[in-house]
């Protein structure tokens, strides 16, 4: 069943209540968000703009859980760059639980209710500590999920392993298959290779996130990278945007490309970075995110550091907005994710 149904006006009706009754049960359990709340002069909202948000990198100073030390099931941190802090978040059972699944739902709108064979564009290395995973870690294992008979491109060292990839492709290759990876992991392992060894992508579905920078950095804008992945012959092409301090919701890019989709237990607002006020469609600014999903810390509504733009509302391949992130504040730390691949020597 898909979650992008609801149009823009009944979507906000619905996340408003939930989103207010999330907002009282994190002010109740937990003790640094109340003191912000009460500091802010917080009322209840009567709009999901009016809604009170929390910076992202908050997580990165202030331990924010709602629930006690012995129902945390998992701990979650965030990539940063070498020497950086750390966002951390706590998540018990059923928030763990409820984040795969809506995951789940929302991958599914594009790959369909079968687990596909799949191909992880990246190491298995990487997945070290089962406990506590990066940012990176916690997308592909959160990804692998809905593939079946996995390949691994890169081997323990990080080297493409050619052989894995064609053996997958003659077993696999004529019927659909999942692909994930970061985005300049893609690029690099995947198009680069297919292309100087002649591999056939065609029935292949690419779900990609993160690492634009390095790629702008080479001059390969997203329509660019779409295009040059049709030459490999891949074509159903999904980028997606996301944060591990909203653990389970993405926002999905629509069959015909061009913008993402918020689902229908999430929102965002395009904020004025000087006023703070919702920005009109086409205006850009900061984006905050908005999901029902943190329920075990106050992650319900979140200033991120990107900049993003809203496109239209009810008007695109799925209802409800349709926006497209333009890259990150000025001066904002750099996030990690793929940006902080080591490049294989």
């Amino acid at each position: 069943m898909s979650v992008f149904t609801l149009p823009q006006a009944a979507k906000e009706e619905v996340l408003l209540k939930e989103l207010s009754a999330l907002t009282e049960h994190h002010r109740e359990n937990c003790e640094p968000y109340a003191r912000i709340l009460a500091a802010s002069g917080y009322q209840p909202a009567s709009s999901v703009a009016g809604l009170p948000w929390l910076p992202v990198r908050l997580f990165k100073n202030l331990e924010l859980k709602s629930i006690p030390d012995d129902e945390v099931y998992k701990v979650l941190t965030s990539s940063g760059t070498t020497g950086a802090e750390v966002s951390k978040i706590y998540l018990d059972k059923a928030a763990a639980a409820e984040q795969t699944r809506k995951l789940g739902a929302t991958v599914q709108s594009v790959l369909g209710p079968k687990r596909l064979p799949m191909i992880l564009v990246d190491t298995k290395a990487m997945l070290k500590d089962r406990k506590s995973f990066s940012a990176r870690g916690a997308g592909v294992l959160g990804m692998s999920n809905f593939g079946r008979n996995h390949v691994w491109a890169l081997d323990n060292e990080g080297h493409v392993d050619v052989e894995a990839l064609k053996g997958f492709l003659e077993q696999y290759g004529d019927e659909p298959f999942l692909i994930f990876g970061f985005t300049y992991l893609v690029w690099l392992h995947l198009y680069e290779v297919a292309r100087d060894n002649g591999l056939d992508l065609s029935n292949g579905i690419l779900i990609h996130s993160g690492g634009w920078k390095k790629l702008i950095d080479q001059a390969v804008s997203p329509e660019e990278f779409r295009a040059r992945l049709s030459g490999v012959g891949l074509t159903k092409v999904h980028n997606y945007y996301g944060m591990i301090e909203q653990i389970g919701t993405i926002f999905l890019e629509g069959p015909t490309g061009g913008s993402l989709y918020c689902p229908d237990f999430a929102d965002v607002v395009i904020r004025d970075p000087e006023t703070w006020e919702e920005q009109p469609v086409g205006k850009p600014g900061l984006i905050e995110v908005i999901s029902t999903l943190p329920t075990s810390y106050p992650g319900h509504v979140l200033l991120t550091e990107d900049q993003g733009v809203v496109h239209g509302v009810d008007d695109g391949d799925w209802p409800g907005k349709r926006f497209s992130v333009l890259g990150r504040l000025p001066r904002a730390e750099a996030r990690g994710c793929s940006d902080t691949y080591r490049e294989a020597a």
